[in-house]
């Protein structure tokens, strides 16, 4: 079978299965089919060629994709109506989290998702699997710091050692994470978060920040253009403008490693073939196949035992086991938790300040 591209939300625009579309029409009508929704761009080309399309082929089934940049308000429109008609999403883990608890998200069965139950716990939750990562790592320009470069939160706050203009994102999801380091809390120590102290150490930087960007998009051009010196910025836009020949870098050192993850629709209309899905999305070959072709590391760790992620491309990887014990593993329950919607409603404050 195949995967195949819907635009329902108009968002989708990937060229790899469009040639297979027409084909697959008449056969999807009797074949067990689920709709899959993902960001779109670069990303969901890679993962369609790395996931969706063999596990399509595996498990002889029709993926049908959408794509939409924020799936949340979509999720609770979607299964408030009572008709789902989206089966699976590829979204934060945070919304998968917030989806089950409010009632909106199918609970696994991990006894039917072995590949999934193999994974770790920190990996997992009754509600949703993790399937790719990325880390919000500190970047900095090459030009500016040709030696002796920044390489802790500490030294971003330290603009006496370290002058330049900074660039943060305009979020409290990974930013307080980054205070709290720079505060000198522990990676593995920082939740329940200390919140009061985040903000305050914030405070302290606040004067110094030049940009407070609020896509990953223009984090990228902050850096391509030297607008910034240094920065928060996402591992996969900075090593992009680096291949484009930005002279720029990043550590993966006190990275906060945050991930998507798959979860089901309340309600799903193809529920039993999207949780044979799910098991298949999280298949070590099939993760390991995802950094060839983008560069986010595997949700499944066990993808780095597979021998298809060659070592240099596995040191590259926010998730390769060595770049993960550098760096703090974001919790997406706190986020989740009462404590965390608090947070989020607090940085409107603060940035209005």
């Amino acid at each position: 079978m195949t995967t195949k591209l819907g635009f329902r939300f108009g968002y989708a625009l990937l060229g790899a299965s469009l040639g297979a579309f027409g084909l697959a029409c008449t056969a999807a009508v009797a074949a067990e089919q689920i709709t899959f929704v993902s960001q779109g761009g670069a990303y969901q080309q890679a993962q369609t060629v790395a996931i969706l399309d063999p596990s399509a082929k595996k498990l002889g089934i029709t993926i049908n994709q959408d794509s939409i940049p924020d799936a949340w308000p979509a999720i609770k429109t979607q299964v408030g109506s009572g008709k789902p008609i989206w089966d699976v999403v590829d979204t934060p883990t945070g919304y998968c989290l917030r989806g089950g608890e409010q009632g909106l998200i199918e609970k696994l069965d991990f006894s039917k998702i072995p590949n999934a139950a193999a994974m770790p716990e920190a990996y997992r939750n009754p509600y949703s699997v993790s399937y790719e990562f990325y880390s919000s790592v500190l970047a900095f320009s090459q030009k500016t710091y040709p030696k002796d470069a920044p390489n802790s939160w500490a030294d971003f706050w330290d603009v006496k050692k370290f002058p330049g203009r900074r660039a943060l994102r305009n979020h409290p999801i990974a930013t307080l994470e980054a205070a709290l380091m720079a505060d000198g809390v522990a990676p593995d120590k920082l939740y329940p978060l200390d919140v009061d102290r985040a903000f305050k150490k914030l405070e302290e930087i606040k004067p110094s920040i030049t940009v407070w960007w609020t896509s990953g998009a223009q984090s990228a051009q902050l850096l391509n253009d030297g607008e910034v010196d240094m920065e928060m910025a996402w591992n996969g836009r900075v090593s992009a403008v680096a291949k484009e020949g930005a002279k720029v870098a990043f550590t993966y050192n006190q990275g906060i490693l945050q991930s998507t993850s798959l979860c089901i629709l309340k309600g799903a209309p193809n529920l039993e073939t999207a949780v044979k899905f799910l098991n298949e999305a999280v298949d070590p070959v099939h993760q390991a196949n995802l950094p060839l072709n983008i560069d986010y590391g595997p949700g499944n760790p066990k993808a780095f035992d597979t021998g298809v992620i060659k070592p240099e491309r596995a040191a590259q990887l926010p998730s390769e086991p060595a770049n993960a014990a550098k760096q703090a593993l974001m919790s997406y329950a706190w986020w989740s938790s009462p404590a965390g919607e608090a947070a989020e409603k607090r940085w409107a404050a603060f940035m209005q300040k």
